[in-house]
């Protein structure tokens, strides 16, 4: 059985996810903060795709003690299975990742695996899905790992092949207060054709200056 697909992004008025004329951008307030690392503890596993690491260097954690120990009394490990998609395997062993949390997992190419295990060594488990990066059968590979709720944080390229190949069931979009208005900074989603388009509204509600839609898209 897949895992149930959340892509959650938080955006500027105009969509941005970032800025790049100036320091990173913080599209989101302590209290959407605060909600994003309950939806991450909820969670069996969190993906994030390579490049988006290179760029930010997140650690990617369940940050709430509580939290943390909630998920043990449940049965299960203190933080998610922490995800990567690299086609390439250019993966570098000193980003902030591999170094937190629990188990890390890498899906990759059959030409990106042998640079990716170079590379990581014991720190993550490196897995090849074919010539190109098969996003159905990594969620088939993260279901068979008994992976039933997946957070999908970006970047751009990595939202974009979800939801272009019906392979998202949520999505948790964040609109922040602000203009971003540079023609550069990259969006939540990239052109693609995208089947059906429309969206189902599940929820709207208010986090402070923040405002979070939920969606859910709309089959056929």
């Amino acid at each position: 059985m897949r895992p149930h697909v959340l892509l959650s992004v938080a955006t500027s008025v105009d969509g941005a996810i970032d800025d790049t004329t100036s320091d990173r951008l913080l599209l989101s307030n302590a209290e959407d903060f605060d909600r994003v690392d309950q939806v991450r503890a909820e969670s069996d596993a969190i993906l994030i795709g390579a490049g988006t690491i290179r760029a930010d260097n997140p650690r990617l954690l369940v940050n709430s003690e509580e939290r943390r120990a909630e998920r043990v009394r449940a049965g299960k490990p203190a933080y998610p299975l922490k995800v990567t998609v690299t086609a390439s395997g250019d993966v570098d062993p000193e980003w902030k990742f591999w170094h937190h949390g629990g188990e890390k997992l890498v899906y990759t190419t059959e030409s990106g695996a042998p640079a990716a295990r170079e590379r990581l060594g014991q720190l993550a488990e490196v897995v090849a899905l074919g010539p190109e990066v098969d996003f159905g059968a990594l969620l088939d590979d993260l279901g068979s790992r008994g992976i039933r709720r997946l957070m999908v944080e970006g970047g751009g390229q990595i939202h974009t092949a979800f939801l272009s190949q019906r392979l998202a069931d949520e999505i948790h979009l964040a609109i922040a207060p602000l203009v971003v208005g540079a023609a550069a900074a990259p969006r939540f989603l990239l052109p693609a054709l995208y089947p059906g388009g429309r969206m189902k509204l599940l929820d709207t509600r208010a986090i402070g200056d923040v405002v979070l839609i939920r969606y859910a898209p709309k089959a056929g």
